[in-house]
Protein backbone atom coordinates (compact mmCIF):
# COMPACT_ATOMS: atom_id res chain seq x y z
CA UNK A 1 0.00 0.00 0.00
CA UNK A 2 1.18 3.52 -0.75
CA UNK A 3 0.73 6.22 1.88
CA UNK A 4 -0.75 8.62 -0.69
CA UNK A 5 -3.43 6.06 -1.60
CA UNK A 6 -4.24 5.51 2.09
CA UNK A 7 -4.47 9.27 2.69
CA UNK A 8 -6.67 9.72 -0.36
CA UNK A 9 -9.00 6.99 0.94
CA UNK A 10 -9.66 8.88 4.19
CA UNK A 11 -9.24 12.47 2.94
CA UNK A 12 -13.01 13.23 2.79
CA UNK A 13 -13.40 12.07 6.41
CA UNK A 14 -10.75 14.55 7.60
CA UNK A 15 -12.82 17.65 6.79
CA UNK A 16 -14.51 17.96 10.22
CA UNK A 17 -11.45 16.71 12.17
CA UNK A 18 -8.42 18.41 13.64
CA UNK A 19 -5.44 16.89 11.81
CA UNK A 20 -1.83 16.98 13.02
CA UNK A 21 0.85 15.50 10.77
CA UNK A 22 4.46 14.74 11.42
CA UNK A 23 7.07 16.28 9.15
CA UNK A 24 8.30 14.98 5.81
CA UNK A 25 6.46 12.67 3.46
CA UNK A 26 3.22 12.47 5.47
CA UNK A 27 2.84 16.25 5.52
CA UNK A 28 3.84 16.67 1.86
CA UNK A 29 1.45 13.99 0.62
CA UNK A 30 -1.49 15.26 2.67
CA UNK A 31 -0.78 18.80 1.48
CA UNK A 32 -0.64 17.47 -2.08
CA UNK A 33 -4.22 16.24 -1.75
CA UNK A 34 -5.34 19.75 -0.81
CA UNK A 35 -4.58 21.96 2.16
CA UNK A 36 -7.30 22.73 4.67
CA UNK A 37 -7.14 25.18 7.61
CA UNK A 38 -7.73 22.29 10.06
CA UNK A 39 -4.43 20.64 8.98
CA UNK A 40 -1.30 21.35 11.01
CA UNK A 41 1.99 20.21 9.52
CA UNK A 42 4.31 19.78 12.49
CA UNK A 43 7.58 20.60 10.74
CA UNK A 44 10.94 20.25 12.48
CA UNK A 45 9.55 18.35 15.47
CA UNK A 46 10.06 14.68 14.68
CA UNK A 47 8.37 12.47 17.24
CA UNK A 48 6.01 15.05 18.69
CA UNK A 49 2.85 14.81 16.56
CA UNK A 50 1.35 12.23 18.91
CA UNK A 51 2.02 14.46 21.93
CA UNK A 52 0.55 17.53 20.24
CA UNK A 53 -2.50 15.58 19.10
CA UNK A 54 -3.00 14.24 22.62
CA UNK A 55 -2.88 17.75 24.06
CA UNK A 56 -5.48 19.00 21.58
CA UNK A 57 -7.71 15.95 22.17
CA UNK A 58 -7.64 16.48 25.93
CA UNK A 59 -8.27 20.22 25.74
CA UNK A 60 -10.96 19.96 23.05
CA UNK A 61 -13.03 16.82 23.77
CA UNK A 62 -15.70 18.19 21.43
CA UNK A 63 -13.45 17.66 18.40
CA UNK A 64 -12.15 14.53 16.69
CA UNK A 65 -8.36 14.69 16.51
CA UNK A 66 -6.43 12.66 13.93
CA UNK A 67 -2.66 12.35 14.21
CA UNK A 68 -0.86 11.22 11.05
CA UNK A 69 2.48 9.88 12.25
CA UNK A 70 5.39 7.82 10.97
CA UNK A 71 7.19 4.80 12.35
CA UNK A 72 10.45 6.69 12.87
CA UNK A 73 8.61 9.47 14.67
CA UNK A 74 6.63 7.31 17.08
CA UNK A 75 9.75 5.26 17.83
CA UNK A 76 11.40 8.52 18.95
CA UNK A 77 8.56 9.10 21.43
CA UNK A 78 7.24 5.70 22.51
CA UNK A 79 6.29 7.20 25.86
CA UNK A 80 3.42 8.98 24.15
CA UNK A 81 1.71 5.59 23.69
CA UNK A 82 1.60 5.08 27.46
CA UNK A 83 0.49 8.67 28.05
CA UNK A 84 -2.29 8.35 25.48
CA UNK A 85 -3.35 5.08 27.12
CA UNK A 86 -3.31 6.68 30.56
CA UNK A 87 -5.71 9.47 29.59
CA UNK A 88 -7.62 7.54 26.87
CA UNK A 89 -9.20 10.46 25.03
CA UNK A 90 -12.07 8.93 23.06
CA UNK A 91 -11.71 11.60 20.39
CA UNK A 92 -8.14 10.70 19.31
CA UNK A 93 -7.22 8.53 16.34
CA UNK A 94 -3.49 7.96 15.99
CA UNK A 95 -2.45 6.74 12.54
CA UNK A 96 1.11 5.48 12.12
CA UNK A 97 2.38 5.00 8.58
CA UNK A 98 5.03 2.28 8.90
CA UNK A 99 7.39 1.97 5.94
CA UNK A 100 10.25 0.51 8.04
CA UNK A 101 12.69 3.29 7.04
CA UNK A 102 13.44 6.93 7.75
CA UNK A 103 12.18 7.95 4.32
CA UNK A 104 12.67 11.69 4.68
CA UNK A 105 16.45 11.25 5.00
CA UNK A 106 16.75 9.01 1.96
CA UNK A 107 15.82 5.50 3.14
CA UNK A 108 19.37 4.92 4.32
CA UNK A 109 18.28 4.04 7.86
CA UNK A 110 15.81 1.30 8.70
CA UNK A 111 13.61 1.55 11.76
CA UNK A 112 13.07 -1.13 14.39
CA UNK A 113 9.92 -2.24 12.57
CA UNK A 114 12.13 -3.59 9.77
CA UNK A 115 13.49 -6.17 12.21
CA UNK A 116 10.27 -7.24 13.87
CA UNK A 117 9.11 -4.51 16.26
CA UNK A 118 5.31 -4.31 16.10
CA UNK A 119 3.92 -0.84 16.76
CA UNK A 120 0.30 -2.00 17.01
CA UNK A 121 1.29 -4.59 19.61
CA UNK A 122 3.27 -1.92 21.50
CA UNK A 123 0.26 0.39 21.54
CA UNK A 124 -1.98 -2.44 22.73
CA UNK A 125 0.50 -3.44 25.45
CA UNK A 126 0.67 0.21 26.53
CA UNK A 127 -3.10 0.13 27.06
CA UNK A 128 -4.48 1.73 23.90
CA UNK A 129 -7.93 0.07 23.69
CA UNK A 130 -8.33 -0.07 19.89
CA UNK A 131 -5.35 -1.04 17.74
CA UNK A 132 -4.91 -2.55 14.31
CA UNK A 133 -2.19 -3.29 11.78
CA UNK A 134 -3.39 -2.89 8.21
CA UNK A 135 -1.71 -3.52 4.85
CA UNK A 136 -4.36 -2.68 2.24
CA UNK A 137 -6.06 0.57 1.29
CA UNK A 138 -9.52 -0.94 1.74
CA UNK A 139 -8.59 -2.39 5.12
CA UNK A 140 -7.13 0.94 6.18
CA UNK A 141 -10.23 2.89 5.17
CA UNK A 142 -12.47 0.37 6.95
CA UNK A 143 -10.35 0.50 10.13
CA UNK A 144 -10.32 4.31 10.05
CA UNK A 145 -14.08 4.54 9.59
CA UNK A 146 -14.59 2.02 12.42
CA UNK A 147 -12.33 4.09 14.68
CA UNK A 148 -14.34 7.24 13.87
CA UNK A 149 -17.55 5.43 14.80
CA UNK A 150 -16.14 3.79 17.93
CA UNK A 151 -15.25 7.06 19.67
CA UNK A 152 -12.44 5.27 21.47
CA UNK A 153 -8.70 5.98 21.58
CA UNK A 154 -7.27 4.19 18.56
CA UNK A 155 -3.84 3.50 17.09
CA UNK A 156 -3.92 2.27 13.51
CA UNK A 157 -0.63 1.10 12.01
CA UNK A 158 -0.70 1.20 8.22
CA UNK A 159 2.07 -0.88 6.65
CA UNK A 160 3.15 1.04 3.55
CA UNK A 161 5.80 0.90 0.84
CA UNK A 162 8.93 3.03 1.39
CA UNK A 163 7.97 5.47 -1.32
CA UNK A 164 7.57 9.18 -0.85
CA UNK A 165 6.48 12.21 -2.81
CA UNK A 166 8.46 13.62 -5.71
CA UNK A 167 8.84 16.80 -3.66
CA UNK A 168 8.61 17.57 0.03
CA UNK A 169 7.68 21.20 -0.68
CA UNK A 170 4.67 22.61 1.13
CA UNK A 171 3.64 26.09 0.05
CA UNK A 172 2.19 26.96 3.45
CA UNK A 173 4.84 28.64 5.57
CA UNK A 174 5.23 27.28 9.12
CA UNK A 175 4.10 30.52 10.79
CA UNK A 176 1.19 30.96 8.40
CA UNK A 177 0.12 27.36 9.12
CA UNK A 178 0.42 27.95 12.86
CA UNK A 179 -1.78 31.03 12.92
CA UNK A 180 -4.31 29.65 10.43
CA UNK A 181 -4.60 26.43 12.46
CA UNK A 182 -4.99 28.38 15.71
CA UNK A 183 -7.80 30.49 14.20
CA UNK A 184 -9.45 27.33 12.85
CA UNK A 185 -9.39 25.68 16.31
CA UNK A 186 -11.07 28.73 17.85
CA UNK A 187 -13.82 28.64 15.22
CA UNK A 188 -14.49 24.90 15.42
Amino acid sequence: MLRRDALEAIYPELAPCVVVTIMGAVAAELHGLGHRPNFFYLEHAMGLASSMGLGIALSRPDLTVVVLDGDGSILMNLGSLTTMARYQPPNLIHVVFDNEVLLSVGQSFTTATATGSDLAAMASAAGVPRTAKIDTVEGFRDAFLAALQAKELSTLVAKIEPEGPASYFIDVHMLENRFEFQRCLKQM
